[in-house]
């Protein structure tokens, strides 16, 4: 078992809870997608399973372990952090962008060795990226970005993947590119928990799902178990429909109701 969570909750100073009684485990190579509206806790619940926030109540185990007994360097080489928004500010190269997933095997007075460079250009070469390992990170597009961003956080070597919203300002082509990627990093062994707004996502890609809302898990299980018409309505208020396209696809089609009127008041 890489990570448990044990009735975990979480208040941002002496406010009401942003989630409670979160229970989970991930084990190697399991894909494990949270699903739910705005605002409901997810991006709060990954940063306290990463070690950036300490919950209120409950425990993190990482092979065991409480979280709270680890460094941030120790956490840094099991788990890779790729948050919804990621803003390089100086003109590095891509190359240098990915070796700073090495941080946590390297001296503050040290430079990479040759070993860092090579795994470096290993990741971004599994990502189909070598060929802009010398351009300016700041001049990619917004999915070439991401794709670096992942092959930093490969660099650390990590045995857990915590993705928030990785697919969120993809285009189609990227999106399913780096639902491919997902699948061939679990199939290495690599255990992965990831945030999304996309249910299809969590179909094709995921063997563990959980739906959030009202502070928390409204279900968790096998995607087909839990993405039901019932547990969507319950977590979007609106109608959807769920549509096999093939033997081991699903897709969720939302239902605009015709009788919904809107007043504006300009």
């Amino acid at each position: 078992m890489i990570m448990e969570a044990e009735n975990l909750s979480f208040a941002y100073e002496d406010n009401n809870n942003i989630f409670e009684d979160i229970n989970f485990t991930i084990d190697k190579g399991d894909v494990f997608c949270i699903l739910g509206p705005n605002g409901t806790g997810k991006t709060t619940l990954l940063k306290c399973l990463n070690g950036i926030y300490t919950p209120n109540n409950g425990n993190v185990l990482i092979e065991g372990k409480n979280i709270k007994e680890f460094s941030y360097t120790e956490i840094s080489k099991i788990i890779g952090y790729i948050p919804q928004g990621h803003v390089v500010t100086f003109p590095f190269s891509v190359l240098d962008v990915v070796l700073m997933g090495r941080a946590p095997y390297i001296n503050l007075t040290d430079s990479p060795k040759e070993k860092d460079i090579k795994i470096a250009e290993t990741a971004l070469k599994n990502l189909g990226m070598s060929y802009i390992k010398d351009r300016e990170y700041s001049t990619l597009s917004g999915g070439e970005r991401q794709l670096v961003f992942l092959a930093r956080v490969l660099a650390q070597e990590p045995d857990l993947l915590i993705l928030d919203e990785p697919t969120s300002h993809l285009d189609f082509g990227n999106q399913i590119r780096l639902l491919e990627i997902i699948d061939k990093l679990s199939e290495m062994g690599l255990a992965i928990i990831m945030s999304s707004h996309f249910p299809d996502h969590a179909f094709s890609t995921s063997n563990k799902v959980a739906i959030m809302k009202n502070k928390s898990f409204i279900d968790f299980g096998n995607p087909n178990d839990v993405i039901t018409q019932d547990n969507l309505k319950k977590a979007y208020g609106i109608d959807i429909n769920l549509i096999e396209i093939s033997d081991n696809q699903k897709i969720c089609v939302p239902i605009k109701s015709p009788n919904q009127s809107l007043d504006f008041d300009f």
